[in-house]
């Protein structure tokens, strides 16, 4: 489901981005769009910034890391607010995306500078090695379901590698760009280490033409991906792509079924099901599938769902009315196509882009609750008649970020994982990304790593230096 570059995330006024409150539908900040003197300007502060930061030691930027880290805590409450305010997140995940960002800011002042030592590599001169140059200016298209996490899984690693971002956020999140840009100038990276791009996407093409952009990350959908890499493809810039996702639950005979349904409620409904990550596709084997699907319905039944700034609630809004009438839309194309609906699948009345948790029972290929990727609190159950089968459907999915599995014996998991066609495989919890492991996928979710020293790496010159 798009995400990112490709569509009008906020609503478009003249020269005016609109922020709209998802949960109230009440205006939160307009946002007056930069015109080409205002790029023009953040690029070359960008671009000095570059060459300033680069000139630095890791050991330097590794300090200004933790001082950003700090930063995030010292201001977690306001950006929590902030980020429910514009997105709909409820508080309390929103906190915990705060406290997720700066122990990422942690991880990298603390392993980054090991990550770029240079490598011993004996060639026909035995002195000879490979060093991590820093690449450039990075420019960056980020989405709205997390606001401060995808910046920062970028930007850590790419801020203490030496070289310098440029943010193109979702609209309705220009004050959650304003603030981690402000935040990492207060830490003391040069000015203009994270410049916000308050444009629409029509002004793309020549930010990724322009020579002082050397690299390209985007994390949206695959159509969005597509046209984003060909257009840094013509220039011949590196690119990362963190596209869509459509990952499988697969549940074993064996399983503890009660720790996969409460993993699995919390896999799907997670930030209002708005997540790449989030588990999509629930494959159970047949012998377990009524006794897991009533203790999966029954707790997502159970969900709180209202006011995000309400402590109880664990389902908020949807971020846009547009995304919530397109996921209204794929079940309906879905239960035409014989799939049942057991739980939610009606439009609310009332103000806020809010959408019931939703279960469907006889997902099945060439249906869009199976084929396509569900950006919302819908969760497509198929039955299994045994693990080859659930292998089968779990790689019968166009994208390959993750997923998981479900069994009473681990290495069973562990050698099921091997035959899945996805970036990551969790066996027996919850995917989630984590900065101590590389994350991407494969397919039309994308390539390229974040996170790890692969993510951080990503940008980097990896040049040979041979020496007698």
């Amino acid at each position: 489901m798009e995400r990112g570059f490709g569509v009008n995330t906020a609503e478009r006024v003249s020269t005016v981005f609109r922020s709209v409150n998802p949960a109230t539908e009440e205006l939160v900040a307009e946002y007056p769009a930069q015109d080409r003197a205002a790029v023009e300007a953040t690029l070359e502060r960008a671009q000095r910034a570059f060459l300033a930061n680069s000139a630095q030691s890791p050991a330097w930027r590794a300090e200004r890391m933790l001082a950003l880290g700090q930063g995030l805590r010292r201001e977690r409450e306001e950006l929590a607010h902030l980020m429910t305010a514009e997105m709909g997140k409820p508080l309390g995940e929103a906190e915990a995306e705060v406290d997720k960002c700066a122990l990422a800011c942690d991880y990298f002042a603390q392993q980054g500078p090991s990550f770029l030592a240079d490598e011993p590599a004996p060639s026909d001169s035995p002195r000879s090695f490979v060093a991590f140059r820093p690449l450039g200016v990075v420019l960056a298209i980020m989405p709205w379901n997390y606001p401060f996490w995808q910046v920062v899984r970028f930007a850590a690693p790419a801020l203490v590698a030496g070289n310098t971002g440029v943010l193109k956020h979702a609209p309705n999140c220009f004050g959650c760009a304003r603030a981690i840009s402000r935040l990492v100038d207060e830490a003391g990276f040069p000015e203009g280490s994270l410049g916000c791009l308050l444009v629409d996407t029509g002004a793309i093409p020549q930010v990724i033409a322009d020579p002082r952009v050397r690299a390209v990350t985007l994390t949206g959908s695959d159509r969005a991906g597509s046209e984003v890499a060909t257009l840094a493809g013509r220039e011949l810039k590196k690119t990362v792509m963190e596209l869509g996702g459509s990952d499988f639950f697969l549940v074993l005979e064996d399983a503890d079924l009660q720790m996969a349904a409460e993993v699995g409620v919390r896999a799907r409904f997670q930030n209002a099901g708005q997540t790449c990550i989030a588990a999509k596709r629930f494959l159970v084997l047949e012998q377990v599938a009524d006794e897991f699907q009533e203790r999966f319905t029954a707790l997502a039944a159970a969900l709180p769902q209202g006011d995000p700034l309400a402590p109880p609630t664990r389902l908020g809004p949807l971020a846009r009315e547009d995304l919530r009438q397109r996921l209204h839309d794929q079940v309906e194309r879905s239960r035409a196509a014989g799939a049942r609906v057991t739980l939610g699948g009606e439009l609310p009345s009332g103000r806020g882009f809010f959408y019931p948790a939703t279960v469907i029972e006889g997902a099945r290929p060439g249906m869009a609750v199976f084929d396509e990727e569900t950006f919302g609190p819908v969760a497509a159950f198929s039955r299994v008649g045994d693990e080859e089968e659930g292998v089968r459907l779990a790689n019968h999915s166009r994208y390959g970020l993750g997923g998981n599995i479900w069994t009473g014996e681990v290495e069973r998991g562990v050698a099921l994982a091997a035959r899945m066609d996805t970036g990551g495989v969790f066996v027996n919890g919850m995917t989630h990304s984590d900065s101590r492991l590389p994350f991407g996928g494969v397919r039309r979710s994308g390539y390229g790593r974040e996170l790890h020293a692969f993510g951080m790496r990503e940008f980097t010159n990896v040049q040979t230096v041979w020496r007698p």
